[in-house]
């Protein structure tokens, strides 16, 4: 495939996206588009923190987001499952459809979006309960099931997220007494038990040890065969260990929070069209 199309093909291909240097490739044929970005603005009041943001994440595929402190990647993702509008008073421009569906539709059932499009956060936020009774939660809250099929359900959660034979014997405890990278698995089967389709994570490792974070990527690497991964790193080495496409957010004083380049990883980290992604992946600022 050549990924270097001209700007009259990509405006082909997206018609409706108005600026072409962040494109770096045209939807490969064989993938799913799981969600389908146009044009995305999201604004704090009158602060915008991401900036006209159009890029495909597809179905299966671990997309890594990348980019220096303050350029919205944190925002870009939170704005995907509308969780960012439980934390503040946030405004959203432009188009999100998840498998066809407008997420900003004045229809579209926040709690079941959330189940569908789970999210870890950066630092483990595991609840004071048990260990059991986390995983439970969300099965329990969406109405579900008896207690033999909640012990499957939370069982199944728990060997998804490569937990399982660690905390079997102790799922009456509590969460708070398990180490970090426990924690941040725990908080994974979490996510897990509802079923989802996509998993959002923001910066998933950066407080775990290196064995945690190798026991992570591990588990992603399991994960995106049932599910769509995007994940916030600052790490390059990560990004371009796990993940299959990346975006790179940047800023400056004209526009806040902008996609500057979205392609392949490996054509990211080793051929990138944009001078501003090769400085920033080769450490040269950010």
């Amino acid at each position: 495939m050549d990924y270097n199309a001209s700007d009259k093909i990509v405006k082909r291909i997206y018609p409706e996206v108005k600026d072409l240097s962040a494109v770096s490739q045209s939807a490969p044929e064989e993938l799913i588009t799981a969600l389908k970005i146009r044009n995305l603005s999201c604004y704090y009041g009158d602060k915008k923190a991401v900036d006209s943001v159009s890029m495909d994440i597809y179905q299966g595929q671990i997309t890594a987001i990348i980019g220096p402190s303050g350029c919205g990647k944190s925002t870009f993702i939170k704005a995907i499952n509308r969780i960012s509008e439980l934390e503040a008073k946030v405004r959203f421009e432009g188009d999100v459809e998840f498998f066809g569906q407008n997420i900003y539709n004045r229809r579209v059932n926040l709690n079941k979006l959330r189940r569908q499009i789970g999210m870890v956060f950066q630092k483990p936020n595991p609840f004071p309960i048990s260990i059991y009774d986390n995983v439970a939660y969300g099965i329990r809250v969406a109405g579900r099931k008896s207690r033999s099929e909640l012990d499957e359900f939370v069982e199944s959660a728990l060997r998804g997220a490569a937990i399982w034979d660690e905390v079997k014997d102790n799922l009456k405890k509590s969460a708070l007494g398990l180490s970090g990278g426990q924690q941040q698995r725990l908080c994974i089967a979490r996510a897990l038990a509802v079923k989802p389709k996509m998993l959002l994570m923001d910066e998933p490792c950066s407080a775990l040890d290196p064995i945690a974070t190798m026991k992570i990527e591990e588990l992603l690497q399991t994960l995106r065969e049932e599910l769509t991964i995007a994940i916030v790193t600052h790490n390059m080495q990560q990004a371009s260990r796990v993940s299959d496409y990346t975006a790179f957010f940047n800023t400056d004083e004209s526009r806040i929070g902008q996609l500057i380049e979205f392609g392949p990883t490996a054509k990211i980290f080793t051929d990138a069209t944009n001078p501003g992604t090769r400085d920033y992946i080769a450490g040269r600022f950010g």
